[in-house]
């Protein structure tokens, strides 16, 4: 008996790594590596199939050469400033509106919440027919007597009408958040604001958004990570041009548009990726960095 306990003591240190061991594997394998073959890619002109040389800072300095990049940063960059102020407060006043225990309000909790779950594709469709010149709402506008309105055609419309498609299919998401974090807040802090004669907003600027400021901290560095890298709406909604000479194109469409294809060039489209890598994290920094200000 005594020899037994003592066998398992001697394995006893390699028993975690053992447990790790897959996990490592699958994080190194598809997480690691492609992370390190796209940086030292971009320091190279590969294309597909064909194996690049080293050229340096070449790509970069490209890079900054290059108008389309500047288009894609613009763009970006608009998309963020545009859809993260309405996904950090939007959701929370949604959630606030659902959290009362009134008669059939499970029905639009999950009304609210199925763009979630539904295809972007699908919902990028049923947009564009909606938003088309012989879509729907183009249709509804002639009735009232206005005329057409270019959604999908004027360059600035058809960003707006793909941000108003991300703050949509985003609401619910973020709603379930802040809903959990509802549900921590102390009640008796209404009340006792109730009681000294505090109305509905202040009660909310007050109580609810103190409350919650490390929520819809989290709420505004997950929205703008997701903004900054958008693709699948422009795409659908731009086509694969970008829209109407690519003046909607976004940083993840020209890294798509530049390194795919049989003359596509990878080691420049891994030079953009890696720009956008560092302007998200810095992304998520500066949220980071202002909320400990404010904590401060």
């Amino acid at each position: 008996m005594p020899r037994t306990v003592r066998r398992i003591r001697t394995h006893l240190p390699s028993s975690p790594w053992l447990f790790l061991t897959p996990g490592l594997l699958i994080v190194g394998g598809f997480s690691l590596y492609p992370f390190v073959s796209t940086v030292v890619n971009s320091f190279t002109d590969a294309r597909t199939l064909i194996k690049g040389r080293f050229v340096g800072g070449g790509n970069y300095q490209e890079l900054i050469h290059d108008a389309m990049f500047w288009t894609g940063l613009r763009n970006s960059l608009v998309y963020v400033l545009g859809v993260v102020p309405l996904l950090v407060i939007l959701p929370l006043l949604l959630a606030m509106l659902v959290q009362r225990q009134i008669p059939g309000i499970t029905f639009f909790r999950a009304a609210f919440y199925t763009p979630v779950v539904a295809s972007v594709v699908v919902v990028g469709l049923i947009w564009v027919w909606l938003l088309d010149d012989r879509g729907l709402i183009n249709a509804l506008l002639e009735t009232v007597g206005f005329g057409k309105v270019g959604f999908l055609s004027d360059p600035w419309l058809l960003l707006l009408s793909a941000m108003a498609v991300t703050v949509w299919k985003g609401l619910g998401y973020y709603m379930i958040i802040y809903l959990a974090a509802l549900a921590n807040v102390p009640r008796e802090l209404h009340e006792a604001c109730a009681v000294d004669g505090a109305g509905v907003v202040r009660r909310f600027l007050t109580v609810t958004v103190p409350a919650l400021r490390s929520t819809m901290v989290l709420v505004g560095a997950l929205s703008a990570v997701n903004a900054f890298k958008v693709f699948s709406e422009v795409y659908l909604m731009a086509g694969p041009t970008g829209g109407p000479g690519g003046e909607d194109t976004t940083l993840v469409m020209l890294v798509q548009q530049v390194g795919t294809g049989l003359s596509g060039r990878v080691g420049y489209a891994a030079a953009l990726s890696v720009v956008v890598f560092v302007i998200t994290l810095g992304l998520m920094l500066l949220v980071l960095r202002a909320n400990r200000r404010e904590d401060a």
